[in-house]
């Protein structure tokens, strides 16, 4: 039986801009699986949607609670969703 979708919308704040954020976001949501999309936030946060299974959303859930390297999350907000299907990950 296939896990039920589920979708988050994400608001990360911190040094989140111009540490390749949103690359590393949409390599970790290739790695597990996860559909959505990421980009950049006038106020310097990064916004994302993640869109899959229960196991897939909390593997990226982890995953933007420390970002990748040079970056810095001091606040992670997470709403949940109604999922739209969403296929594939993109940098917007």
């Amino acid at each position: 039986m296939a896990e039920a979708q589920q979708r988050r919308r994400l608001q990360v704040r911190g040094r989140v801009q111009g540490v390749a954020f949103r690359a590393c976001t949409r390599d970790a949501a290739a790695q597990v699986g996860a559909n959505g999309w990421v980009r950049n936030r006038e106020d310097g946060s990064v916004e994302a949607v993640i869109e899959g299974s229960a196991t897939q959303v909390r593997a990226m859930l982890a995953f933007c609670r420390e970002g990748p390297r040079f970056a810095r999350v001091d606040e992670l907000d997470v709403q949940a969703e109604p999922p739209e299907g969403l296929r594939g990950f993109e940098i917007r």
